[in-house]
C-alpha cells in the first residue's frame, strides 16, 4: 500500500516575484491607465502578483478618493495665483439735513475704485506655498500607493498559502480515505481489530472537515484580494505563486541606506520645504499692504464734478505677525525632529524585520531540507512495519500526521518569509532579492 504520494503537495509552479518596489514600473503604468475614463479590466484567469498590483492601483477605491485631494490642491494653487479684487464704493454726503442741507440740495456723491497692492511678494510666496503643498500631497499619494501595493502583496501571499493548504488538506483526505479502506480490508480479514477501523473513520471525518475549512478560507482570501480593486465577486480562477522560491536578499547595510528614498521619508523633505515657504509667507505678512483709490465726486448744488484720489496703509504698531512667524519657526523645527524620530524608528524596525527574515528563511530551509526527508523516511518505515504487524495503527497515524503537520509548517513558514519580505520592501521602497547571475 502507498499512503503518501511522492510529489510534495501544496506547492505550485510559478513565482511570486518579490514584491513591491521591483515592479514600480507596472504600478506607474497602472496608475496612468486608472486615471483614464475607461477603468482597467477586471483580472481573470490565473492571477499573477503583477496583475493583482496593476488592478489594485488602477481601481482601488481609496486611491480614487485621494485623486480628489490632489485636484483640490491644484485648485488651491490656482486660487493662490489670483490678485485681490478691486473694490467699487459709493459714498453719499450732505443730504437729509437742516437749513441749506435740507433734502438733496447740498448732496455730494462719490464713486470710487480702490485696489489693494500686496507688498513683500505675498502673491508669489502664497503661490509657492500652494505648489509645495501640492507636491507634498503627491508624495503622500505615492506612499498611499505603496501601502496599497504592500497590502496586495500580503493578501496575494495569503491567497497562495490558502491554495497550498487546500491542496494539502485534500491530499490529507485522500490519504485518510486510502488508509480507512485498507484497514477495512484488514479488519474483514481479521488482521486488525475493529477499534482501528473506528479510529481510521474518525481520522477520515476530520480530514474531510479540514478540507471544507481550508476551502472556506481560500474563498475568503480570494474575496479579500479582489476587494482591493473594488470587486465584489472575484473573476480570476487562481493565483500563480511558489512560496518555496526563496531568493537570496541584499545585505542589511544597503537596505538601511535605502530608507530615505521611501515616500514616507521623502515627505519630510517636502514638508520642510513647505514649512520654509510658510515661514517666508509669515514674514511677508508682517509688511502692510497699500490700498490705492481713485474716483469721481459730484456736487449736486453746483452740478460740478471733481476727481478724488487717495491711499491707505495700516501701521504695524503692535501686530507685526509675531505670533505667525514664531509658529512657522516652531513648525519648521518640529518637522526636523519628526524626521529624525521617524528615521530612528525605521532603522530599528528594519533591523528587527531583517533578523526575522533571516531566521524564517533558515527555518524553511531546515524544515524542508532536513526534517521533511526524515519524516518521509519515518513514515515509509512505519508503513512497512505496519503491513507486517510490527506497528499499530496509532503509530502509523501518528507518523502520517507528523509528516502532514511538517508540510503545513513549511507552508506557514514560507508564507511568513514572504510577508516579512514585503514589509521590508514597503519600508525601504526597494527590492530585496538579488538578481541571479
Amino acid at each position: 500500500m502507498c499512503f503518501y504520494p511522492a510529489r510534495p503537495c501544496g506547492l505550485r509552479i510559478g513565482t511570486i516575484g518579490l514584491i513591491a518596489a521591483a515592479i514600480l514600473s507596472t504600478a506607474a503604468a497602472a496608475t496612468e491607465s486608472g486615471s483614464a475614463d475607461t477603468p482597467a479590466a477586471e483580472p481573470a484567469g490565473t492571477l499573477t502578483l503583477e496583475g493583482a498590483i496593476a488592478a489594485a492601483l488602477a481601481r482601488n477605491p481609496d486611491l480614487a478618493v485621494s485623486e480628489f485631494t490632489l485636484k483640490a490642491a491644484d485648485a488651491r494653487a490656482v486660487q493662490a495665483r489670483l490678485r485681490p479684487n478691486p473694490e467699487l464704493s459709493v459714498e453719499v454726503e450732505n443730504f437729509a439735513g437742516g437749513g441749506a442741507l435740507q433734502g438733496t440740495d447740498g448732496l455730494e456723491s462719490t464713486l470710487s475704485l480702490s485696489q489693494v497692492v500686496e507688498l513683500g511678494g505675498k502673491r508669489r510666496l502664497r503661490t509657492d506655498f500652494a505648489l509645495i503643498d501640492r507636491d507634498l500631497l503627491g508624495i503622500e499619494r505615492q506612499a498611499q500607493q505603496l501601502d496599497v501595493l504592500a497590502e496586495v502583496t500580503r493578501r496575494f501571499i495569503a491567497l497562495v498559502a490558502a491554495q497550498d493548504r487546500v491542496e494539502l488538506a485534500r491530499t490529507t483526505s485522500e490519504i485518510a480515505q486510502r488508509t480507512h479502506d485498507a484497514i477495512v480490508i484488514r479488519v474483514q480479514a481479521a488482521r486488525s481489530p475493529e477499534a482501528e477501523r473506528r479510529r481510521a473513520g474518525i481520522a477520515l471525518t476530520r480530514a474531510r472537515v479540514e478540507v471544507q475549512q481550508a476551502e472556506s478560507e481560500l474563498r475568503a482570501a480570494r474575496q479579500a484580494l479582489a476587494a482591493l480593486w473594488g470587486s465584489r465577486q472575484p473573476a480570476f480562477t487562481d493565483a500563480s505563486g511558489d512560496l518555496l522560491m526563496l531568493k537570496p536578499v541584499r545585505p542589511l547595510e544597503g537596505l538601511l541606506a535605502e530608507l530615505e528614498n521611501n515616500p514616507d521619508y521623502l515627505r519630510f523633505a517636502s514638508e520642510a520645504r513647505l514649512r520654509d515657504a510658510e515661514l517666508r509667507l509669515a514674514r511677508a505678512q508682517a509688511r502692510p499692504n497699500i490700498v490705492f483709490g481713485i474716483g469721481a465726486r459730484r456736487f449736486e448744488e453746483t452740478g460740478d464734478t471733481a476727481l478724488v484720489a487717495g491711499f491707505s496703509i495700516s501701521l504695524p504698531v503692535s501686530d507685526r505677525n509675531q505670533g505667525g512667524i514664531r509658529e512657522a519657526v516652531v513648525r519648521r523645527s518640529q518637522t526636523d525632529a519628526q524626521r529624525r524620530a521617524a528615521l530612528t524608528q525605521a532603522h530599528a524596525t528594519l533591523f528587527g524585520l531583517y533578523q526575522e527574515l533571516t531566521a524564517t528563511r533558515m527555518r524553511v530551509e531546515t524544515l524542508r531540507g532536513q526534517a521533511l526527508p526524515e519524516a518521509q523516511q519515518a513514515l515509509e518505515q512505519t508503513l512497512y512495519g505496519y503491513e507486517r504487524g510490527r506497528f499499530s495503527y496509532l503509530e502509523l497515524a501518528t507518523s502520517q500526521q507528523e509528516l502532514l503537520d511538517l508540510r503545513a509548517a513549511i507552508i506557514d513558514a514560507a508564507a511568513g518569509y514572504h510577508r516579512v519580505l514585503a514589509e521590508i520592501e514597503r519600508l525601504t521602497n526597494a527590492p530585496l532579492a538579488l538578481e541571479s547571475t
